[in-house]
């Protein structure tokens, strides 16, 4: 298995329940999964754990045939090959698209990165937008370009949480049939999450339901 999750277990400090309680997920290489649920459910805790920005209370979680968490290995959220597009983009506002991109390829030499930003703009599709700044983009471009800045470091998987939730009805139903086109052109490892039923089945090789308990 690509991704290997396995009796996966977390509780914030001072909540009475576990948040993910023996959580166990296989992913194949290059498959979408989405994680479907109510808010409260878990679901966006799930990719906190796989992305290491909070620590399971128990379980093992295998990337790439690498363990970066199990009761012995606990490996640092840069070091695990994960890329993470957040609900808000989270782009910095002063830097062009171009600048965005090139943000997350500080190990590479300005040639590779000029290449690789040239690369993720054409499979985006926003290669005439490149000296623009978030604030002149749709909604939609914002959330490609956020998408391009994920990918750009070639990440091993690739988490979306709650992906369309800033995008109103119509849009939402545009761009998630041009996300799953780029994903599968790419072929990246993704897990997203969400509450729309449609988004899943438009997005996903395979859904995974979370109830709250």
């Amino acid at each position: 298995m690509y991704i290997e999750i396995k009796n996966l277990s977390f509780q914030y400090p001072n909540a009475e329940a576990a948040a993910v309680d023996n959580f166990s997920l296989d992913i194949n290489e290059g498959e979408i999964i989405s994680i479907l649920g109510p808010s409260g459910c878990g679901k966006s805790t799930v990719l906190r754990l796989i992305a290491g920005l909070e620590r399971p209370n128990g379980g093992l979680i295998g990337i790439n045939n690498q363990v970066v968490f199990d009761a012995k290995t606990c490996i640092a959220p840069e070091n695990r090959g994960v890329g993470m597009v957040f609900q808000d983009y989270a782009l910095f506002q002063h830097m062009t698209v171009e600048k965005n991109i090139k943000y997350g390829l500080k190990k590479y030499n300005k040639q590779k990165k000029n290449q690789r930003v040239a690369e993720v703009l054409a499979l985006v599709s926003l290669q005439d937008f490149a000296k623009r700044y978030p604030h002149e983009l749709s909604g939609g471009q914002q959330q490609r370009v956020a998408l391009a800045r994920a990918i750009a470091p070639q990440p091993a998987v690739l988490l979306l949480d709650e992906p369309f939730s800033n995008l109103d009805a119509d849009l939402q139903i545009k761009i998630r049939d041009v996300l799953r086109k780029i994903l599968k052109k790419a072929f990246i490892t993704t897990i997203f999450v969400t509450h729309d039923q449609q988004d899943a089945k438009v997005l996903a090789d395979r859904i995974v339901y979370l109830e709250t308990k």
